[in-house]
């Protein structure tokens, strides 16, 4: 069997075991914030003469990722033709993309050498990757975002090389906050609220009866995670678990919230929405028929394209403040990891560094509104051009809040998990967010045997 079709055969395993399987996964260690120990990078990795290797990249495939991906891995494979590098895409839905690699990991598969993995995911899954610093990261570290690099540190071991930061914000129909007179996008959640029932109630009125006014992220998954802590935390609700693990998220301010939330279901937003991930909202929007979205960067270039129907006629802004007075993004982004059980660590790692190095990163920026983990080429005139939102919301994204993954660590998924679908049941209603939350503080103190208390 061809290693393509061994791989596949892994991917199509059951996803159902991701649950459990993260269950066990070992514990994380405090992450230095000193600076890395300083080594001697190694050579440049070469196969031995006339030896061709085979790697393959685990990737994602949410807006032009894959075919980003792909772009790199040919560029790569110009420079060294003993290597050919097959970009595998996997399941949009991060608990899904989750499942498969603890398949392969559980394996001890080597059919995966350089896997794209999300920023709540270092803690987890340190066993499996390789400490980077000993590959040459040493040498590039310092050009990241500080945070970043050490959010992927553990026990002093550099798991994933940051490839790309995200953020969420707010897009918004400029034609359509002018037609209605709008100055500016909202302020706040209640604005938010009242301007998109008002442009709502006024595109129907003119014949587009598939017209909503705001579109985001509330199916059961991670994404919900992500939203729902923009919500709770803008509001004074605090981030689920405190840094210092306390139980917090069983409060008025999280409460009020989420149940704020639940009620734009089947009013400005879709009654679908309760099944919506990041491109089922995109659809909506860039097809004209929301007047505003909470997204990622992602969707910025995808809704500018020559075959969107919104070309032109939209900005970003970021997401509205809440109760407390200002607003909240949540901090997202993946990163490049290299399986330890890889047949060829040193050419996967020198992949990887390649894939996450200065020029790549700007043509994804470019090309792609991906934005990028190396600082510098927040002043790059070409990203610039090409993003205005990455200069004027470059503090939303250095000060995104984040999730408790380093808190809830090994227990970051179960914990998310439990989350996200208390916030479901509310958006659905099945339940209030003061049952769904009294429920869910009880179910992390036995998941994570912390105290209770206050944001």
């Amino acid at each position: 069997m061809s290693k393509k079709s061994k791989l596949w055969t892994l991917l199509g395993v059951m996803v159902m075991f991701a649950m459990i399987l993260s269950a066990c996964a070992p514990a994380a260690t405090e992450t230095p914030t000193e600076a890395p120990i300083e080594t001697e990078a190694p050579p440049p990795p070469t196969a031995e003469e006339g030896e061709q290797i085979t790697l393959t990249v685990l990737a994602g495939n949410v807006g032009q990722e894959l075919e980003l991906t792909k772009q790199a891995a040919q560029r790569y494979m110009d420079m060294h033709p003993n290597v050919t590098v097959n970009v595998v895409d996997t399941p949009d839905f991060v608990d899904d993309r989750l499942g498969v690699y603890l398949q392969l990991f559980e394996a001890q598969s080597p059919e995966g050498d350089v896997f794209q993995i999300d920023v709540i995911w270092p803690g987890d899954l340190a066993e499996h990757f390789v400490d980077l610093y000993e590959y040459g990261a040493a040498d590039v570290a310092a050009e990241h975002f500080p945070a970043i690099i050490k959010n992927n540190t553990v026990d002093g071991k550099l798991i994933g090389i940051p490839w790309f930061t995200d953020a969420g914000m707010l897009y918004y129909r400029t034609d359509l906050l002018e037609k209605y007179g709008y100055d500016t996008p909202p302020a706040n959640w209640q604005e938010l609220q009242e301007m998109a029932q008002t442009i709502q109630d006024g595109e129907r009125a003119e014949g587009n009866q598939d017209f909503w006014g705001f579109v985001w992220q509330g199916n059961a998954y991670e994404g919900l995670t992500c939203d729902a802590l923009e919500w709770v935390d803008s509001n004074g609700g605090g981030d689920i678990v405190s840094a210092d693990k306390v139980i917090t998220i069983n409060n008025p301010a999280a409460i009020q919230a989420v149940d704020q939330a639940a009620g734009w279901v089947g009013t400005i937003s879709p009654p679908g929405v309760t099944g919506f991930g990041e491109e089922d909202a995109r659809g909506v929007w860039q097809a004209g028929n929301a007047a505003f979205m909470r997204n990622w960067p992602y969707a910025y270039s995808l809704g500018q394209a020559d075959d969107s129907a919104i070309t032109g006629l939209f900005d970003v802004s970021p997401l509205p403040a809440g109760a407390s007075g200002a607003g909240s993004a949540t901090l997202g982004g993946w990163q490049l990891a290299v399986s330890k059980y890889s047949e060829h660590p040193e050419i996967a790692a020198d992949l990887a560094m390649f894939m996450a190095s200065y020029d790549e990163q700007k043509a994804r920026a470019v090309e792609g509104s991906f934005n990028p983990t190396i600082m510098s080429l927040y002043q790059d005139a070409d990203v610039l051009e090409a993003n205005p939102f990455m200069g004027s919301l470059y503090d939303v994204f250095i000060n995104a809040v984040a999730r408790p993954s380093t808190a809830t660590a090994p227990q970051y998924t179960p914990t998310s998990t439990l989350f996200f679908n208390a916030v479901h049941s509310v958006l659905t209603g099945d339940s209030d967010a003061e049952t769904a939350f009294a429920e869910l503080e009880l179910d992390l103190e036995d998941l994570l045997g912390y105290e209770i208390g206050a944001p």
